[in-house]
């Protein structure tokens, strides 16, 4: 029988209703789905396609997100994606060069001389409407890309995510781990320090003020930091495993070579000129080099999961979506290449493919495949409008270390 420390009780869809119980989505599926799109974005310059994306990318997270503090990141990673986009249409316009006698010319901007050994790139001049097309589909294509890892990285835990390290990352990951934890742990800070002084009537504004909110803040985050050294003393961080002289030395090995196999892999995939027999196999060579080195490196740390996260058929289809629009871009079967990325000699308005067009929104399936997320309860009673219990010390969110067990 649930009594009241078990905290709010969730309403539990009766059975043959059809709905789904709320549940987190294993965070390797969703930066699966994020770089799959990522990876199709990277194939197209299409501003079609690129918006089409970010409606995408825009309902998925609207849909799928948490009630954490990493998960309201997202509107940040719209704003640089518009700072992306004005940064690369002003340098272009700066840095006026390759203009042709068929460019629109626009306006034109102060010429400033430069040496002779400075050939080949102008400064001011005339600015042409082709080549500010051209630099806003170039950044409107980078900024989906960070668009597609913000995504990835609004609905997945990142504390959970790292839990799928392998065992030789284990350092490394409890290091990102703590330092991911250190921005949310200050906004929540700023938070309550901010609360208590509405409930305390202090109206104090500018420099008065912030004393009274910096010195609250450091507090907290250095009683926050003190309990998570005890909880990661208690769980044995930093103790070594059983690891000799020579197996240290084998994986150093293994994974030098392993990085070097995907460092020519990837050389000989994206340069045209290099034959076909070095990358692919060289980038299997090195991807088997590195999980030997791995799992070899894995066997000095010793460690168990609690509450590891389920794989189930959610996972399977959100990380299939991604894949899915991203093989569809990189083959380029069913479609003209060119409509990928559009000229702008002559100027006209670009088409919409179909295949690819339906790859993207493929990936939107996300939104209805993946089971409802987990948030706090609202309405009478729930505790809506006042401040949270404060979290005890046991709890998952406050002790990042139990991200890697």
């Amino acid at each position: 029988m649930p009594t009241a420390a078990d905290g709010p009780a969730r309403a539990v869809p009766p059975a043959g209703s059809g709905r789904r119980l709320p549940r987190t989505l294993h965070p390797v599926a969703w930066w699966i789905w994020g770089i799959g799109l990522a990876t199709a974005v990277s194939r197209t310059t299409n501003p079609l396609l690129l918006g089409l994306v970010l409606a995408v990318l825009g309902y998925v997270v609207s849909e799928r997100r948490t009630d954490a503090p990493w998960a309201r990141g997202f509107k940040y990673y719209l704003w640089l994606a518009l700072m992306v986009i004005t940064i690369r249409v002003a340098f272009r316009c700066v840095f006026a060069s390759g203009i042709t006698p068929a460019d629109h010319i626009m306006f034109s901007l102060p010429h400033i001389p430069t040496p002779h050994w400075y050939a080949g790139i102008q400064l001011g001049g005339p600015v042409s409407l082709e080549a500010t097309l051209s630099a806003a589909t170039d950044g409107l294509r980078l900024a989906c890309l960070l668009c597609c890892i913000g995504a990835a990285n609004t609905l997945a835990n990142p504390k959970r995510a790292l839990r799928v390290l392998p065992g030789a990352l284990y350092e490394l990951g409890v290091a990102v781990t703590v330092s991911m934890s250190v921005a949310p742990q200050l906004v929540e800070s700023a938070q309550r320090v901010a609360r208590a002084r509405r409930l305390r009537a202090d109206r104090a504004k500018g420099l008065r003020a912030l004393r009274s909110v910096i010195i609250p803040v450091l507090e907290d985050a250095l009683e926050r930091s003190l309990y998570l050294a005890a909880a990661m003393d208690s769980r044995g961080y930093g103790r070594a495993g059983t690891a000799t002289r020579a197996s240290r030395r084998a994986t150093g090995a293994l994974m030098l070579l392993g990085m070097l196999g995907l460092c020519t892999g990837v050389y000989g995939l994206l340069d045209g000129t290099t034959p076909r027999s070095l990358g692919l196999p060289a980038m299997l060579a090195g991807s088997l080099l590195c999980c030997a080195g791995l799992a070899l490196g894995g066997r000095r740390v010793r460690r168990t999961s609690y509450r590891p996260d389920p794989w189930r058929t959610p996972e399977w289809v959100v990380a299939g979506c991604g894949c899915a629009s991203a093989v569809v871009l990189f083959v380029t079967v069913g479609y003209q290449a060119n409509d990928l990325n559009p000229s702008l000699y002559p100027l006209s308005w670009p088409s919409l493919p179909l295949l690819p067009a339906a790859a993207v929104l493929l990936a939107g399936v996300a939104a209805f495949a993946a089971p409802p997320p987990v948030r706090t309860p609202r309405g009478p009673g729930s505790g809506a409008g006042r401040p949270a219990p404060a979290q005890t010390r046991g709890t998952r969110s406050d002790t990042p270390s139990e991200a890697l067990l």
